[in-house]
C-alpha cells in the first residue's frame, strides 16, 4: 500500500493525509477508546497518540482530524522525510484507508442486518494491527477468555517485555519484538497468568518470526489462511482474525467469534445466539465483505 502524491502533504514538522470520502475519524476514535486498559495508544483531546518503530527508531505520533485532512504531528522530535512518510504510511494502513468501501456500502444497503449499522456508523473502517507478531499474540491472548482479561494479559506482556518512551509525564509503549520474546522461558509468561499452552504458542510464534520463517510479506503473497493454520496454536478463528486485522482482507470471516454472535443476536432480536449455519445463511450476500460486516457488527456492541 503506497501513498500517492496527492494523498499526502508533507510540511516537515507535520504531515496531512487526504482520506477517502467514506471515512469517519470519530468512529475510529470510538473503536480505539473501547477499553480503558489499552496500553498501545493514548487518546487525548480528540486525537490519538501512538509510539511506532521506524527503522529501529521509536517515533511518537499524534493523529487528529483537521478539516478534510488527517494531520500527523511528531510531538517529541522532527524525523527526516523518509521517516515522516513511513509514519504516514503506517497510519494509512492502520486505518485501512486504501480500501474502497463503495462496493461494501452497496451490498450493506440491501441487507436488513447491515443497513442500519452503516447509516449509524458511516465511515467506520477496520482498525488494523499492522504488526504481524502483535496481531498473532493478541488473537492468542483472547482465545477462550473475556475481553477484559485479555487486555490485562496484554498490558502485563507489554509492560514486562516492551519498550517504553516517556513524554510530558505520559508513558507510551511499543509491543515486544519476537526476538525479545523468543529468548524467554515459559515460566516468564505463566507468572503473568498466561496458561502454559498460550505461553507455548506465543514463544513458538516468536521463534518462527525471529528466525525469519514466518513473515508478513510471505502471508501477503501466498495462501495466508493455510500458512497460518499450519502454525501451532492457530485455529480457524485466529487465522481469520489475523487476516482481517493484519492483512486487511475484507473477506476474512471469524464466524466463530462470540462477539459477532452476540451482535447478530441483538440486531436480529433473537432469543438465543445464532448457530454457525444460521450465520452462514445470513451472510450469504456479504461475500467478499465478511470482514467489514463483522467489524460493523462488533461496533454495534459499543452502543
Amino acid at each position: 500500500m503506497l501513498l500517492e502524491d496527492q494523498q499526502v502533504i508533507d510540511k516537515q514538522w507535520y504531515i496531512k493525509l487526504v482520506p477517502p470520502a467514506e471515512f469517519s475519524f470519530s468512529e475510529c476514535l470510538t473503536f480505539l477508546g473501547r477499553s480503558s486498559q489499552e496500553i498501545l495508544h493514548v487518546l487525548m483531546d480528540d486525537a490519538f497518540y501512538k509510539l511506532i518503530k521506524v527503522h529501529d527508531e521509536s517515533i511518537l505520533i499524534k493523529v487528529f482530524r483537521e478539516e478534510h485532512y488527517l494531520r500527523i504531528e511528531f510531538p517529541a522530535t522532527i524525523p527526516n522525510q523518509e521517516f515522516r512518510l513511513l509514519a504516514a504510511q503506517y497510519v494509512w494502513e492502520l486505518l485501512d484507508l486504501s480500501q474502497d468501501l463503495q462496493s461494501f456500502y452497496k451490498v450493506a444497503r440491501k441487507d436488513p442486518i447491515l443497513s442500519p449499522l452503516i447509516k449509524k456508523h458511516f465511515g467506520l473502517r477496520i482498525i488494523g494491527i499492522p504488526d504481524l507478531f502483535e496481531a498473532l499474540c493478541w488473537a492468542i491472548m483472547g482465545q477462550q477468555i473475556n475481553l477484559s482479561f485479555a487486555y490485562t494479559l496484554k498490558r502485563r506482556f507489554v509492560e514486562n517485555f516492551g519498550e517504553k518512551f516517556t513524554y510530558k509525564d505520559e508513558s507510551y509503549w511499543l509491543f515486544p519484538t519476537p526476538e525479545k520474546i523468543a529468548q524467554l522461558d515459559i515460566s516468564e509468561l505463566t507468572c503473568l497468568q498466561f496458561t502454559s499452552r498460550k505461553a507455548e504458542y506465543i514463544l513458538g510464534i516468536a521463534k518462527l518470526m525471529a528466525e525469519g520463517t514466518l513473515t508478513k510479506e510471505e502471508l501477503c503473497h501466498t495462501d495466508a489462511q493455510q500458512l497460518l493454520l499450519n502454525i501451532r496454536g492457530v485455529g480457524k478463528w485466529t487465522a481469520d482474525y489475523v487476516r482481517m486485522k493484519c492483512l486487511l482482507d475484507p473477506s476474512a470471516f471469524p464466524i466463530a467469534d462470540v462477539g459477532l454472535h452476540n451482535a447478530i443476536k441483538a440486531q436480529v432480536g433473537l432469543d438465543k445466539k445464532p448457530t454457525i449455519e444460521e450465520i452462514e445463511e445470513m451472510a450469504f450476500n456479504w461475500k467478499g465483505w465478511e470482514g467489514y460486516a463483522t467489524f460493523y457488527l462488533w461496533r454495534s456492541l459499543y452502543d
